[in-house]
């Protein structure tokens, strides 16, 4: 099968297409035939040093994945060949879902749902588990809490914005002027520019921040916060600062969840979820999708069409 694989950690062009042996699924595992395949930031910071991911023995990149069951492997009771499923197999654990099949343990996928694309289900999996295990597993947003959201166009962010007001919450968002259409759209209640302002001068008493930026945005949002307030860090463990007066800060590092993948699902089919894709690349210009997020200039999330 033809799959994108690092020949040595680095910048894109390392990311190169090779013929490779086809996965077989093992007990509990599923052979999924990938329509499509997210990008995510964790795809070229891994790329470029090869941290964080437990390797296999052919570097191969990729989680978010969207495609059809072509395979099940013993004692697998939750799909058939032929379902249509998205998920984010093994992270942090090396997936390879820049290929044209990869195997994934059952659980770590879900239904695609009905009303999207396999392109758009693609866009799903790493950063709506990000924003639902942040929003809800660990902050548990409640109805009328405040919600500061950073990068809210960005690939998580633009998903918390619909999560979080799925929840009920009053939901704020720091974007670049250019992004704040998208973001009310999203349904953001109020959109700060962070160019022009300090998010700090102007937004108080929030109950939830979601960090997905680090370094000194994360030390300035305890500043906004109440008492009670939770901090959620995304980054990195280095990047949750140290909390005090009654708030909490926590890092959180996203993880395969079947149940959590069902409840995105529902909420796509309830109209509440949708995803933003800012750009879709053949899986053969895999070095193009790395250039162009490592660039930032991209809304939303890039995918990568294999079949």
């Amino acid at each position: 099968m033809r799959a994108v694989v690092v020949e040595q950690w680095g910048g894109p062009e390392t990311l190169v297409e090779r013929e490779v042996e086809r996965p077989v699924p093992g007990l509990n595992e599923v052979l999924v035939r990938v329509h499509a395949a997210g990008v995510n930031p964790v795809d070229w910071k891994t790329r470029a040093s090869g941290a964080l991911v437990e390797w296999g023995a052919v570097p191969a990149v990729g989680w978010d994945v969207s495609g059809t069951v072509e395979a099940v492997g013993p004692g697998v009771g939750l799909f058939r060949p032929g379902d249509e499923v998205f998920g984010m197999p093994l992270f942090p654990r090396q997936a390879g879902a820049y290929a044209e099949f990869v195997v994934a343990p059952a659980r770590h996928l879900a239904r695609k749902p009905a009303g999207l694309t396999h392109t758009e289900a693609a866009a799903l999996p790493l950063a709506a588990l990000t924003a639902w295990q942040a929003l809800v597993d660990t902050a548990n947003v409640r109805p009328g809490e405040r919600v500061l959201i950073h990068a809210a166009a960005g690939g998580v962010g633009h998903l918390a914005v619909q999560i979080a007001k799925a929840r009920g919450a009053y939901v704020i968002g720091t974007a670049s002027a250019g992004k704040h259409d998208l973001v009310r759209e999203l349904g953001a209640d109020e959109v700060i520019d962070y160019r022009a302002v300090r998010f700090e001068d102007v937004v108080s008493d929030v109950d939830v921040v979601l960090d997905g930026i680090g370094g000194e945005t994360a030390e300035r949002s305890l500043k906004v916060l109440r008492p009670g307030g939770r901090l959620i860090t995304l980054p990195g463990p280095d990047d949750v600062p140290a909390a005090a007066d009654g708030v909490r800060a926590v890092w959180v590092l996203v993880e395969p969840d079947h149940l959590g993948l069902r409840e995105i699902g529902a909420l796509v089919e309830r109209g509440e979820l949708k995803p933003v894709v800012g750009a879709v690349v053949p899986l053969v210009e895999a070095a193009k999708a790395h250039e162009l997020g490592e660039q930032g200039s991209v809304t939303g999330k890039i995918v990568l069409t294999v079949v």
